[in-house]
Order: C-alpha cells, then structure tokens, then sequence
C-alpha cells in the first residue's frame, strides 16, 4: 500500500511543498529511503522505528520505501521524522488516507515518540496557508509560532501517539490561538537601555536621532570609554515599534536561524545584533553547505553593531559593501541558491588610532603617522564612502560624567523620531521604500530639491573637501532627514551644513 504525507522544506527563508511517499510492500524487512536525503534525513529511520515501537504501534515486518518528492532537491534536517512515521502508519492501514490531505506535517521525533521542536514552523505555516491547506501539524512547542499566521489551523501536540488519535479521529485537538498582544515589548520583558543615561555626547546623540530617523548607517570614532558602544546599545529604543508585517519578516528570518523555540522571545522588538570581530565571512553574510541566513540577516529591520571596526578582517568587512546597497544577499552554493533580506541600520564604532589616545588632551598619543594611516587604511574607502553620519566622539568631561541626569529619554526621541518616518511613510506611500536612505536618484530628485542658494553652498563644499559622488547623495537624503526631523518641506542651507558636518572622517582625510 502506498501512503502519501505533505510536509515542507525551507529554502531561504521560504517553505516549499514537500510529499513524503511510503510504499510498503512484501519482501524482506529493509528500511530505505531515497530522493536526496543526507545525513540527518538518513539517521531519522532509527528514530522513527524506535519512536513508532515505543508508542505501541508494530513497525512492518516487510519491504519499506520513503520517497522524498521532488527527488532532485536536497532534504536538511529533523522535521520529516513525523512525516515519515505518519506515513509509515497510513500505509499500514492505521491511519485513513483521507485525514492526511489537508495537513503540512512537521516535527521531530524522540525515541519514545514525543515531539521535540523544529526549525522554520513560521514559513512551514506559511506555506501551508499559501498552498490552500486547512492547517499544519507540529510538535507542541511550535505551536504559538505557528499560530502568528492567520487563517489556518494550527494543531500543537506533544506525541506521536496523539497526533495518530487526532488523525483517527479519537481525539479532540483545539487549534492554537496566539494574540501577539505583546507587540514591540518582547516576550522576555526586558527594558531596553535608556538615552537618559548617556551624559554629554550631545552631537552624538543627534547623529544616533538622524540615524534612527532615515535608516542612515553611522561610524563613531573616539578614544576607548568615551560611550561609543554605550550609545550603540541605545539605538535599538529610539526606532520605531516595527510593523506587523516587519515582525514577521523577523520572525521568519529568527525561525530559521535561531534555536527552536525561541522566535517568540522578542517579537515585535528591532533585533541588535553585535558579532565579534573575529566573525568569518560567511557568519557575517550567510553560507554553509546548505544556505542559512548571517549576522546581516539576523539584523534584518533592526540594527547591526560592529564594535573596534578595524579588528574585523578586511574580507569580512568587504562583504558589506554590496548588501549595504541592496538591502538583500544572495548566496549560491554547488546545491542550492537562496536569497536573504538584509535590511539594516549600521552602527559602527572605532578608535581614532592603534593606541586610541589621537585628540584625547589627557593622554598622549604614541602612534606615528605611517601607524595611523595603517590603522585607518584597514577600512577601505568605498565601504567609509557608504557611512552616511561619521562623527567623532571625544573623552566625556569630568563634570559631565558626575552632573544629574538630565539628558532627554528614549521616549521623547523617538516620539521625534516617530514623527520623521510618519512623514517618509507618507512620502514613499506608492513606492517600495521605507526611509529616505533607501532613496535612489529619482527618488532625490523628486524629494530633495535645493533652491539656487542651497545648490550652491553645496558644490562649494564637495569642491572644498573633494566628496565623491556617493558622499553627494549621502550628504542629499541626510539633509532630507533632518530637514523631516525639524518638519520642513524643503532642505535648507542649514539642514546642507549639519549635513556635511556629519562626514568628519572624509573632511579630515580631505584637509
């Protein structure tokens, strides 16, 4: 008899239709299974023999096959052991064929036959709900993930024993109900760090503001202890709550990425994501024999912080330049090919020279010239070119560090900030951008018109410092930013100048 389960694989961040087929006929007692199965797929027979016995099914004596369809693509991972179990049954005769059609089924199996959770149930309830199934089948633990998407049933439980009673109809299952009422607090509860802790950095805290308000990427350069990864860390409470479509974009890219489980734990919450500066490439974009989304994409719709910019090895740092561009990431290997969203804001913080101490007035700087253009040099300038705000950030004062709080909140600057995107919402309604960094040259041309004054302040300036054309239009959608932050309509020849104030690093290369 033969028996036929839907279940799903993950490819990229999406799910793609999977059947399970499972013929049992008579021969001698063999376990194969077949259709580009590795490693993990291949030691699943165990389980799934042991997880059926131990239920208190009897596992055939006979000839067993599992096709997994379509044969040519490569199957990864644990979630076909429930698939492959039900089928096992269905075509035993224990289970009706009929109860499988209109189930996805994902979940691994323990020896004694409960289910632990799997990677991806978001996008295999997406899928689901994309190819017109009624609902999807997962361990327990999945069960609220799962339920982030509406309009299908969720069916949540813990064994394979009650997954057989609810397909045999002895069993009555509630589908899962999950409200994300928590939205943009996080499951886990914890506050974020607040701007009102910050003493002095004045300026900095006004680049950070344009940052949050246009999605600008920001290099901060300044002695060791001056606040730079302090401020960093505050970023993340001045952007605005994500949409509810950007959550789940989140919570995609988290379901595949992250442990099982734990997708949940900060949903509705911008991530901020901060690598050691030892990363590889491939930690940093994605890769790997089988595709998985990197450190960019696990930033994806929030912010990626790279702390002592030039400990990063110069290849890994290059890596950027092109998703940094294009707010996304392909990465072909020999078996597969998937593309990855890496929309992100990037925080960067250095030190002005080797020993830190360039500019600090209380300590002496010991590094030579040639040793500080060798340490400046590890970052290249076309990936400097793409920091949109580079500001210094000098020694806070002693009397800045032990005067009252009394610095604005996180809340009051996003309330700001708030009000900027509201404005570029408005701006780019009918268009697929979402902040004025992602403008391109129409987009400019439409939104950042300057007056004969402001244009020419402004070929004074790139003539003066020597920008290059990136660092034009960089210098255009910062002004326009700024510009939304104070609610003027048109960029003004002040809104020009803070703006050009912002490229420090590229005016002190220049000079």
């Amino acid at each position: 008899m033969i028996a036929t389960i839907h279940s799903s694989a993950v490819l990229g961040i999406e799910a793609v239709p999977l059947a399970v087929e499972v013929d049992i006929s008579y021969g001698l007692p063999v376990f194969n299974m077949v259709g580009l199965a590795e490693t993990a797929v291949k030691e699943s027979k165990e389980r799934v023999r042991a997880a059926i016995q131990n239920s208190g099914y009897t596992f055939p004596m006979d000839r067993v096959v599992v096709n997994l369809a379509p044969a040519d693509m490569k199957k990864e991972g644990t979630a076909l052991d429930l698939p492959v179990a039900l089928g096992i049954l269905t075509a035993s005769g224990l289970i009706p064929q009929t109860a499988m059609g209109s189930w996805i089924i994902a979940g691994e199996l323990s020896l004694d036959g409960r289910l632990k959770p799997v990677r991806a149930a978001l996008p295999f309830a997406l899928a689901a709900k994309t190819a017109g199934f009624a609902g999807i089948i997962l361990p327990q633990d999945n069960g609220k993930e799962a339920a982030l998407v509406k309009g299908i049933q969720v069916m949540a439980l813990p064994s394979l024993a009650q997954v057989v009673e609810f397909l045999t109809g002895n069993l009555e299952v509630d589908p899962v109900r999950f409200n994300p009422d928590h939205l943009g607090t996080g499951s886990g509860g914890d506050a974020l760090p607040d701007f009102s802790q910050v003493r002095g950095q004045a300026h900095v805290k006004r680049a950070l503001e344009i940052s949050a308000a246009g999605s600008h990427h920001l290099l901060m350069s300044g002695p060791p202890g001056s606040g730079k990864s302090m401020m960093a860390k505050r970023l993340p409470g001045i952007l605005p709550l994500p949409s509810l479509d950007e959550a789940m974009e989140i919570a995609r890219i988290y379901s595949i990425g992250a442990e099982p489980g734990n997708v949940l734990e900060n949903f509705g919450v911008r991530p901020f994501r901060s690598p050691h500066h030892s990363i590889s490439d491939a930690g940093l974009v994605g890769g790997g024999p089988k595709p998985m989304p990197g450190e960019i994409s696990m930033a994806h719709n929030g912010v990626l912080f790279l702390d002592e910019l030039p400990e990063f090895r110069r290849n890994v740092l290059e890596v950027l330049r092109q998703p940094l561009e294009e707010g996304k990431i392909t990465i072909a290997r020999a078996c597969a090919k998937a593309t990855f969203p890496c929309r992100f804001v990037l925080i960067a913080a250095m030190n002005p020279c080797a020993c830190g101490n360039l500019g600090n007035p209380s300590r002496e700087c010991t590094c030579t010239l040639a040793r500080i253009r060798q340490y400046r040099s590890k970052i290249s300038g076309p990936l400097m070119d793409r920091m949109d705000l580079q500001v210094e950030v000098p020694q806070v004062p002693y009397d800045d560090l032990t005067r009252v709080a009394d610095g604005e909140s996180s809340d009051i600057i996003r309330m700001r900030v708030d009000a900027a995107r509201g404005i570029q919402e408005s701006r780019f309604a009918k268009m697929k951008i979402f902040s004025n960094a992602a403008m391109g040259p129409e987009e400019m041309g439409q939104f950042c018109p300057l007056d004969k004054k402001s244009a020419t302040l402004l070929k004074q300036l790139m003539a003066r410092f020597r920008f290059s054309a990136r660092a034009y239009a960089s210098i255009l959608k910062v002004a326009r930013t700024i510009a939304d932050l104070a609610g003027q309509e048109r960029i003004r020849d002040d809104h020009i100048l803070e703006a050009v104030q912002y490229k420090a690093l590229e005016r002190d290369e220049a000079s």
